[in-house]
């Protein structure tokens, strides 16, 4: 969707069209979604997550000023959330890790689970900011300035997560070492 017709689509949906916000919907949720699983590792959170930052967005749309793609704020909404069931979702993970790790010590220990398993784990230690940082830069392709706007990081704060989270996530691989990196 070109800019001027999300442009178009968001005024009629801030009017009370919900068809037109349907579309915007439709146009972004795969990449929101995305975003979010990468965020909490698990789709079915992530998909509640989504709709409850569509059903927020629906809400404070006349917040949304048009100087970003609608994708960029309706992120920055989807971040809000993930941090708010971030507690719970903790508690989660932790039982989530416990059952992977019986499940990989059944398994051949060449699989790529174990690598999995430390990349998830990588993710997991990441601060938060960092995290959501290279779930939508490398995930997503946003730009870092798209997500610098998104989840309201400096940019130069956004750049350098993206390359120490990389750093570490490539050591948590052992690609590298955290020394060379």
């Amino acid at each position: 969707m070109d800019a001027a017709e999300e442009a178009r689509l968001v005024r009629l949906a801030r009017n009370g069209d919900m068809r037109a916000y349907g579309q915007l919907v439709d146009a972004n949720q795969s990449a929101v979604r995305a975003f979010l699983r990468r965020l909490t590792g698990n789709a079915a959170d992530a998909d509640d997550l989504a709709q409850d930052a569509f059903a927020r967005t629906w809400e404070v749309l006349a917040r949304y000023d048009g100087g970003s793609r609608l994708r960029t704020f309706i992120c920055g909404v989807a971040f809000q959330y993930w941090r708010r069931a971030r507690r719970a979702g903790a508690r989660r993970m932790a039982r989530e890790d416990a059952y992977a790790m019986l499940e990989d010590g059944a398994s051949d220990p060449h699989d790529r689970s174990a690598q999995r398993l430390a990349l998830r784990r990588a993710i997991d230690e990441l601060p938060e900011d960092q995290r959501a940082v290279l779930a939508l830069c490398l995930g997503q392709e946003f730009t870092h300035a798209e997500a610098a706007e998104a989840l309201k990081l400096p940019l130069g704060t956004v750049k350098s997560h993206v390359q120490r989270g990389r750093a570490r996530l490539q050591a948590a691989l052992g690609l590298v070492t955290e020394t060379q990196s």
